[in-house]
């Protein structure tokens, strides 16, 4: 395993992100929350992290992962309405500009990690995206994108992704289904979204209502199967907040220092074994949508702390 070389302690962390993450025109009552985007950048801005943007991803990069007729349509606007209505937004010119950039952006986050050993940023995490199809907000898998790309760059030879969102990554399962460059690992709520899971290399389905002792104690067990089935020498977590006990769409009873333990947990995990890692921050999901920035801050405050 290459470990990656220890961070100065003058050089802070790179955090990507851009203006468009919270620039899309939705109908009014829309459940996704867009305006958070922008209130962490606001809130990042007094924490000592390098904010960057990057550049959009590359249609080669999409086509290393996507079917080219789906990645096509996508791009043109002439998606079949079902499939289109499967991801839950309508099409535009600023979606599909939108995603370009906050994938270009997980993808340079995986680079970063692999030169500076950790970046995070602060969109990404589109779990749900298959080969041919979207789904739940996602349009393109960004997380396997960017494992695609940091193997053909030759920067690892095995990525875990590491999806701690409340709904499976059944999206990043299916595409990752029999490769043993890309293992997924997914701890997620048994009923909740989608009703019909695709076999990630290590699924954990919790029950309704797990509080912090009982998640912190099941994900240590499964960090630790994870680390025993393979030797990833790049790390891709999605630390999605939907977890929490207040969120609308979450069904379990993780508290806010829940969520912080869990994400100093895998931060550890990839430090202790000399394993870069890049963040996103994935799901969280309530009307009220300010109260998901301090979730949201947690992990960006535990990657400083570690790696900073």
């Amino acid at each position: 395993m290459r470990e990656p070389p220890a961070p100065s302690c003058f050089m802070m962390l790179p955090v990507f992100y851009h203006p468009l993450y919270s620039s899309l025109d939705l109908p009014a009552g829309h459940r996704f929350p867009l305006q958070k985007y922008q209130a962490l950048y606001h809130a990042l801005r007094s924490y000592p992290v390098d904010i960057r943007t990057a550049q959009p991803a590359t249609l080669a990069q999409l086509l290393r992962v996507h079917e080219p007729q789906y990645v096509e349509d996508l791009l043109c606007g002439t998606l079949p309405t079902p499939i289109l209505r499967r991801i839950g937004f309508p099409w535009s010119h600023q979606l599909i500009e939108r995603t370009l950039h906050s994938v270009g952006a997980t993808i340079e986050a995986a680079r970063m990690a692999c030169q500076q050993g950790c970046a995070l940023q602060i969109s990404g995490g589109y779990h749900h995206a298959h080969y041919a199809m979207g789904s739940g907000f996602c349009l393109f898998n960004d997380l396997v994108i960017a494992a695609q790309a940091m193997l053909d760059e030759a920067h690892c030879s095995q990525v875990l992704i590491i999806d701690l969102d409340v709904h499976q990554g059944d999206g990043s399962a299916s595409l990752c289904a029999g490769r043993r460059d890309i293992i997924t690992l997914s701890l997620h709520a048994e009923r909740n979204f989608p009703s019909r899971k695709c076999d990630s290399h290590l699924d954990v389905a919790l029950p309704d209502g797990m509080d912090d002792r009982g998640y912190l104690e099941t994900l240590d067990e499964a960090l630790a199967v994870a680390f025993r089935l393979c030797s990833p020498d790049l790390i891709l977590y999605q630390a999605g907040v939907d977890i929490h006990q207040g969120d609308e769409l979450g069904y379990l009873a993780i508290s806010s220092q829940g969520i912080r333990l869990r994400d100093r947990a895998v931060l550890m995990a990839a430090k202790t074994r000399g394993i870069p890692i890049a963040c996103v921050a994935g799901g969280g999901y309530r009307r009220d949508w300010q109260a998901l920035i301090p979730l949201h801050l947690m992990l960006f405050e535990e990657a400083n702390a570690c790696f900073g």
